[in-house]
């Protein structure tokens, strides 16, 4: 099967999306596949070689978004065999699957934040829903990474259901104790600080960071030593993360790491003593498991993907919602056997999810598109 994928979000630092599309390139390099990738992009794929596993090769010639965008929405024209030349499958991993003359056609839809809250999207994300119909009705097949956004997707955007596909990631391996202690101990250093609790994620107002400083603001005065790392790169709506620290009174107890390398990451979640995801809307829930594999608790929202994917292994506070989640908080950091408990799950829920099973769904989907254009 010769598959065309799109990798353009393996050009610059890696976001959530990146990291789930390198990760499926490097386990579909198998016998059997042909794997190559493309970039909607001014440079095509050549800045990304190096994230690409032997065996996948990048076409080259530049993909300009903007107009390229433009005409997807109006129609099935120009066809990606036009970059790629022969295939039987293009990929589209984040959102977006261009038309093809003769290929199947597949796209992974994370959530449906531009749908229900365009206000807190960019403009180009915005556009999202349109060219997502417009794939819609050229028969584009969908696989989603939670059930709950499949259900979404059929019932927002009226899908037959036999189209959509829910195929959960997979999540990170578990942290050996010994390993665990290490890493705690480099990312306290890195932070600066012994007691910390942590966020994760690129900033952007579906993360609602406000929401965790003010939670932090009533947590702060009883825990004199307790302060809030906020972790990830810039996304956008950052001017309103800025404002809300600027103007709290425990402002010196709050910083910014900005984006992280992955032992960074690795070794500040392993020193936190929660992590804490106040998301508004989640497809899956990468992060939350990343801190279950570093034995740290979890505080989240009960919304979208996230009770279903997290499960008993996490205190829940409701989205938007500041109290119940200095609530959540202040249970997993006064009550340690909450705190233990919490870690105990974690520990046992990320057995429930797997890169090897999660590749070998998306092949059959795979298979099933291409058989059916047949």
């Amino acid at each position: 099967m010769r598959i065309a994928a799109d990798a353009t979000s393996l050009i610059g630092h890696r976001t959530g999306i990146g990291g789930v599309t390198r990760t499926y390139l490097h386990r579909l390099a198998r016998p059997g596949l042909d794997i190559s990738a493309f970039a909607v992009s001014r440079r095509g794929a050549g800045p990304m070689l190096d994230e690409l596993p032997p065996g996948v090769h990048a076409h080259r010639r530049p993909m300009v978004a903007r107009p390229l965008r433009a005409l997807w929405r109006r129609g099935p024209w120009p066809p990606i065999e036009w970059w790629t030349g022969d295939i039987d499958l293009v990929w589209g991993p984040n959102y977006v699957v261009p038309p093809a003359k003769n290929a199947a056609r597949v796209v992974m839809v994370h959530d449906l934040t531009a749908v229900h809250f365009p206000e807190m999207c960019t403009n180009d994300v915005q556009q999202v829903p349109a060219l997502l119909r417009r794939e819609i009705l050229d028969g584009a097949w969908i696989h989603t990474p939670s059930q709950a956004v499949a259900d979404d997707v059929v019932s927002t955007l009226n899908v037959e259901p036999h189209r959509v596909r829910a195929i959960h990631l997979g999540g990170p391996q578990q942290i050996e104790d010994a390993t665990r202690a290490e890493r705690a101990e480099r990312g306290r250093a890195f932070a600066g600080v012994d007691d910390y609790l942590l966020s994760l994620g690129t900033i952007e107002p579906r993360k609602d960071i406000p929401s965790l400083v003010r939670a932090f603001d009533a947590i702060a005065p009883k825990r004199p030593n307790l302060h809030l790392v906020i972790a990830g790169p810039d996304g956008w709506g950052v001017d309103a993360v800025k404002e809300v620290i600027d103007s709290s009174p425990n402002r010196s107890r709050i910083q910014r790491t900005g984006w992280l390398s992955d032992s960074d990451r690795d070794n500040l979640l392993a020193g936190t003593r929660a992590f804490v995801y106040p998301s508004l809307l989640e497809g899956f829930g990468i992060p939350p498991l990343e801190a279950m594999a570093a034995g740290v608790p979890v505080v989240a929202t009960r919304t979208g993907s996230l009770p279903e994917v997290l499960g008993a292994a996490a205190e829940w506070a409701e989205p938007g919602d500041v109290e119940t989640l200095v609530i959540a908080v202040e249970k997993v950091l006064d009550d340690e056997e909450v705190a233990r408990s919490l870690v105990a799950a974690g520990n046992e829920r990320l057995t429930h999810f797997s890169w090897d099973r999660s590749t070998d769904e998306l092949v059959a989907l795979f298979e099933l598109a291409c058989a059916a254009r047949a």
